[in-house]
């Protein structure tokens, strides 16, 4: 007989399960980035900004990550929220970027300075 409770169950698992794991996978590496490097085109303010809001959206999701877990996978995840964390990440991703393609314009001039 088909049970769509079941089914309905089995989908959250296999699509929101791998999502979520995959955002705190990202908020993870976000926040080591900030907290371990000075990004001057972010300022102080908007690294501190930035870190705030990503601790907190890593937060939310380990709350839905149990509250999935202790409802056998019966409860989701509003879509707007999931848009947010998505915006968020991306947003992680651009700074990470940005930071990234300074270090590595700012290594060879070093190099030339040192010789």
């Amino acid at each position: 007989m088909y049970s769509s409770n079941a089914s309905e169950s089995e989908l959250m698992k296999a699509v929101l399960q791998p999502l979520l794991n995959d955002f705190q996978h990202w908020f993870g590496r976000s926040i080591s980035l900030l907290e371990s490097e000075t990004i001057d085109f972010l300022g102080e303010h908007g690294q501190q900004d930035l870190l705030d809001r990503v601790r907190q959206a890593q937060q939310l999701v380990s709350v839905s990550q149990s509250l999935s877990q202790a409802t056998g996978n019966q409860a989701g995840v509003d879509m707007a929220v999931v848009m947010s964390w998505h915006q968020l990440v991306h947003e992680c991703w651009n700074v990470g970027i940005r930071f990234r393609q300074q270090q590595a314009q700012v290594a060879p001039s070093k190099l030339k300075e040192d010789n």
